[in-house]
């Protein structure tokens, strides 16, 4: 996977992929926190292919395509289109708990963008409350010129890292076994990019049972590190 950008757009991508970005990613479990109190995930290896399956099954065939027909949609301005594709979006998402993330973390950015004078459709009204990250992370993205194909492996890495983090604490790893599984699920970024690239509009959506039940009964869990 050639990836070229200039020195700006690169700095930027870190920004915008950055842990630090005040959106809240660290605060979602997505799930997992509930898979690791049944005993669903216990070891280093077990997360490996929960994060895995998501990686190729979820973010591969809703978040990455969408977040490329999203910023094509910026590029020509079609206001239209992406609250569209913004609304696809949150559709795809199983639970309330994962429409929740996705909301929670689109408003923060819309917020954050709005300091930064970033221009976008969803800057105030009733749509700032109801957008998807993916759509503000395309905007940004476009805004910034970053490529399409860097804009996706920030996204990704974006994505992994913050779930990294909440295997650390839950699971718990260690700061070093963290590290090792960033270091072997780093090459499935790249294939969640290629797949991506192979879906069309038409065949965007995932279904993982598990996760989408792991969320579910999360959102009951007597209690919780992260939020539901």
């Amino acid at each position: 996977m050639d990836i070229i950008t200039t020195e700006a757009s690169l700095i930027r991508l870190l920004q915008l992929s950055s842990v630090s970005l005040p959106v809240g990613g660290y605060s979602f479990s997505q799930g997992m926190e509930y898979a690791i109190d049944c005993g669903w995930l216990r070891r280093q290896e077990q997360v490996y292919d929960w994060l895995e399956m998501q990686l190729l099954h979820s973010v591969a065939q809703v978040d990455l395509p969408l977040l490329q027909l999203l910023m094509e949609a910026a590029e020509r301005q079609d206001q239209k289109e992406i609250y569209r594709l913004n609304d696809l979006a949150l559709a795809c998402r199983e639970t309330k708990e994962l429409r929740l993330t996705d909301t929670a973390m689109g408003e923060a950015l819309v917020r954050l963008l709005n300091s930064l004078e970033v221009p976008q459709p969803f800057a105030h009204g009733p749509r700032a409350e109801d957008v998807s990250f993916v759509s503000l992370f395309a905007i940004a993205a476009v805004y910034w010129g970053i490529s399409t194909k860097t804009a996706k492996l920030g996204f990704s890495w974006a994505w992994l890292e913050n779930q990294v983090a909440a295997a650390t604490k839950l699971v718990p790893l260690g700061q070093t076994q963290s590290q090792i599984l960033l270091g072997q699920l780093q090459p499935v970024i790249s294939e969640a990019i290629k797949a991506a690239d192979q879906v069309e509009e038409d065949q965007i959506g995932a279904g993982l049972p598990a996760l989408a039940i792991a969320s579910a009964l999360h959102e009951q869990q007597y209690s919780r590190l992260f939020r539901s």
